[in-house]
């Protein structure tokens, strides 16, 4: 069988504070919109936005220490899911299931004091395993 790769790369802003709930099981899922923005030909840029979700321990992380408006890196898989709405519609939905984030404009250090470092604090899914850490920075 031939090797596929699901993998998506995101750095971008911040839209909305992080909204954490919890399933009936007890796990953290957070949920996230991520804004990117890519140049067009005539100059002007143009701005895509991405759900990120993030599950557990990340979850809870991202819902600590992300804001509106900071600098994520995130690394993850995309995850595609269709249902009929109440108009008996078919509805369609892309997201990023996050593996790994990166705090880039972090507003609190780990030791949450509120220093602001930026020091690009690393979450990730795999928390207390080897990470292979190939980031683009």
């Amino acid at each position: 069988m031939a090797k596929t790769i699901n993998k998506v790369e995101l750095l971008g802003r911040v839209g909305n504070d992080p909204e954490m709930r919890y399933t009936a099981s007890g796990i953290a899922v957070t949920q996230v919109r991520l804004a990117t923005d890519r140049g067009r030909k005539n100059g002007e840029s143009e701005t895509d936005w991405h759900t990120i979700v993030m599950w557990d321990k990340l979850g809870e992380a991202v819902a600590e220490y992300v804001q509106k408006g900071q600098r994520l890196y995130v690394a993850g898989r995309l995850v595609q899911s269709s249902w009929d709405g109440d108009d008996g519609q078919r509805r369609y939905r892309t997201e990023v299931h996050a593996q790994d984030v990166v705090f880039l404009d972090s507003s609190r250090n780990s030791n949450g004091n509120g220093s602001g470092n930026g020091s690009g604090e690393y979450a990730s899914a795999d928390a207390g395993q080897p990470v292979d850490d190939d980031l683009p920075f």
